[in-house]
């Protein structure tokens, strides 16, 4: 559960232990969606009038194609986080890192903040290994599985003066 009722944690801190996950509404087109709920664990306590503060964990995984050979790579994703939730008009408000909610609101919702940590968290790119060699430019062909019979593209003769100068100056 991600959502608590503000007034009993005026009172009182709460355990948080609850899930986000990958087909949730509050996920937006374009995001790097998780490939299994994103497990969220801590503690949410008052932080004085009308703030509140988290204080906990993330953790979860996704799927991404490797930026060089394009093969699906499991990532396990985890970090620590912090954040505070404070009304819309709060001197706080224009804060990036505050999460806002409505004065009006009767429950607190930490869906968006998770989703923007996790958006902050989740690595944009992956490498399958270190030694990846990727695809041939020319055919395609997975060098990481076998090898190909092309002849290397001929890199643009543009830069070949930058290329000479450089050499000299070494």
């Amino acid at each position: 559960m991600l959502s608590f009722d503000i007034r009993s944690l005026e009172t009182k801190a709460v355990q948080v232990d609850g899930a986000l996950q990958p087909d949730d509404p509050i996920w937006e087109e374009g995001d790097t969606r998780p490939s299994e709920p994103v497990a969220v664990m801590g503690r949410l306590s008052s932080a004085g009038d009308g703030r509140f503060y988290f204080s906990g964990r993330i953790t979860g995984g996704l799927e991404l194609p490797c930026r060089l050979c394009l093969e699906e790579v499991d990532v396990p994703v985890e970090d620590e986080v912090h954040f505070l939730l404070a009304e819309t008009g709060a001197e706080e408000a224009e804060d990036p890192d505050v999460f806002l909610y409505e004065p009006s609101a009767r429950m607190l919702d930490l869906r968006a903040a998770v989703r923007e940590t996790w958006l902050l968290t989740a690595p944009a790119f992956v490498q399958c290994r270190d030694d990846c060699k990727g695809l041939c430019a020319v055919c395609g062909t997975n060098l990481n599985e076998t090898s190909c019979k092309c002849t290397p593209m001929k890199a643009d003769t543009r830069w070949d003066a930058l290329l000479k100068h450089q050499s000299d100056a070494h």
